[in-house]
């Protein structure tokens, strides 16, 4: 086993990296600026290939935390407490690896503050791997909500003219539901005596505070994730926010909520998840349908992808609460092959508007005779949004439904819908930008790719493919603490229920 505190390190590289920018690349003239850029990205490279040792020694039979580290922190027994395991690793590397292709996504678009736009980036990274890795419910809540400031920041200083309504609507929605989640860690303080959440993960939660737990702790993830109704702040963050702040927020906040309710609203409260269990299905196949007809309606082309985000994190919920093992297996391959293809396709979008400075969907059309190769690419994503076989879209949405299929077949079949709907809102986006004729006299000049957006995309093509054909490693990792999470979920409520037959 590893004897340096490696977590710890991954996770704190990238704010020692902002100190680095704070110290050497202040002053705002070209040569600062250049320093930010050339710091935050070896900083963030540096950050993921330590990340990778992680992954070299993973042992995926355990389904145990590994890579632990523990110190006594606060007095009252509130640890410094980190560790990973096959659901949070596979999240802790998609931040890591995602992060390089924002700055690099940012070198040229981010001309004003840019140390400022570069160390709220790295600092961002750090409260996002932390959240991933906290294994103590203080830590973990000071890492979640910590992460509301520099996205807060992101989208209030470098976003599009509506930037502070958007931010504002951001922070205070995440903010209000992440109060009740303070409370319910105290409640939970209370009851075991401890934050520790190996420990929580062992301790009976008694019937009533489970209830009124599950539902503070799902108002906050809810809210991140987002989930119908509790989405509208979504829409206006990512049309405000910069480029790579939409990638942040597609490929890595969204999956918050996510890893949530595999942490805690699951494995702590069992018999409540499957009390609310038809409340999320209701709610899973409302967002999957409802916003996929809102996406059909769009003019903007980051505020349709930004409501399809919607749809697919409805997958998600839709497989975590059915309980199953496809169903969670398939919530977490879900996480990880969104934020790979939605991150992408916010890429694919910023590159357009760097040279035409409209999102609008009417200014498009027949770009495939000016740039084929960003065609042949944005199609690839596209198809991945849509879940088309032998894409990573594909498997997560599939595995998600053959889960939930085992436990409610009506969520299923309105499920599926979301499907269909799905590949009418993306071909018709796809259509209208890339097809058609090219007759509007702003797009005859219009350059294809350059080398930096090739070096951008290209991977995020190939992860694409590699794990629509090939989902092994990512399945591998988690499948072992997937399944110890679906036994203990099961035998507790199988519990309740002979309880219930003998009384």
């Amino acid at each position: 086993m590893t004897t340096w505190p490696i977590l710890s390190v991954v996770t704190f590289l990238p704010a020692l990296g902002a100190i680095l920018v704070y110290l050497l690349a202040r002053g705002g003239d070209e040569a600062a600026n250049r320093n930010a850029r050339w710091i935050s990205l070896w900083t963030t490279l540096i950050t993921f290939l330590i990340s990778l040792i992680l992954v070299v020694r993973f042992d995926p039979a355990n389904a145990d935390f590994q890579f632990v580290e523990k110190a006594s922190w606060l007095a009252t027994g509130i640890n410094y407490h980190m560790g990973v395991d096959g659901i949070s690793l596979p999240l802790v590397i998609l931040t890591t690896a995602v992060m390089p292709f924002c700055i690099i996504a940012s070198w040229k678009s981010v001309t004003q503050r840019v140390s400022e736009y570069m160390m709220a980036f790295l600092i961002l990274e750090t409260l996002m791997v932390g959240t991933f890795s906290a294994l103590d419910l203080v830590l973990f809540y000071l890492f979640f909500e910590g992460g509301l400031i520099p996205m807060f920041l992101i989208i209030g200083v470098w976003g599009g003219p509506r930037r502070v309504y958007a931010s504002f609507k951001f922070f205070l929605y995440t903010l209000l539901g992440s109060v009740l989640m303070l409370l319910a860690i105290m409640a939970l303080y209370w009851n075991a005596g401890t934050t520790d959440i190996p420990t929580l993960l062992h301790t009976a939660v008694p019937h009533s505070l489970q209830k009124w737990a599950w539902l503070a702790f799902f108002a906050s993830f809810a809210v991140k994730m987002p989930m119908w109704p509790v989405h509208t702040w979504l829409p206006d963050a990512h049309v405000e926010a910069p480029t790579a702040g939409s990638v942040i927020l597609a490929a890595i906040l969204l999956k918050m909520g996510g890893y949530g309710f595999l942490r805690f609203s699951l494995p702590m409260f069992p018999l409540a998840s499957h009390d609310f269990a038809p409340l999320i299905f209701t709610l899973s196949v409302i967002a999957i349908i409802y916003t996929s007809l809102v996406a059909l309606m769009q003019d903007d082309m980051k505020k349709l992808i930004a409501y399809s985000s919607v749809a697919h994190m409805g997958f998600v919920t839709m497989g975590i609460f059915a309980g199953t093992m496809q169903g969670v297996a398939g919530g977490v391959f879900q996480m990880i092959s969104h934020g790979i293809v939605s991150g992408a396709l916010f890429l694919c979008v910023g590159i357009v508007y760097d040279r035409m400075h409209t999102r609008e969907i009417a200014a498009y059309g027949g770009l495939v005779n000016r740039m084929p190769l960003y065609a042949l690419v944005f199609m690839v994503f596209t198809m991945a949004n849509v879940g088309l076989p032998g894409t990573s879209g594909f498997i997560g949405e599939f595995m998600t439904l053959l889960g939930t299929f085992k436990v409610s077949l009506p969520t299923t079949v309105f499920a599926t819908t979301g499907v269909i709907l799905s590949a009418a809102y993306a071909l018709w986006l796809y259509r209208k930008v890339v097809f058609g004729a090219l007759v509007k006299p702003s797009l005859m000049s219009i350059k294809d790719l350059t080398a930096r957006e090739c070096l951008i995309l290209f991977p995020l093509v190939a992860l694409t493919i590699l794990f629509g054909v090939y989902p092994k490693p990512v399945l591998d990792m988690s499948e072992a603490s997937v399944q110890q999470l679906v036994n203990n979920y099961n035998t507790a409520v199988t519990a309740v229920k002979a309880a219930a037959l003998l009384q």
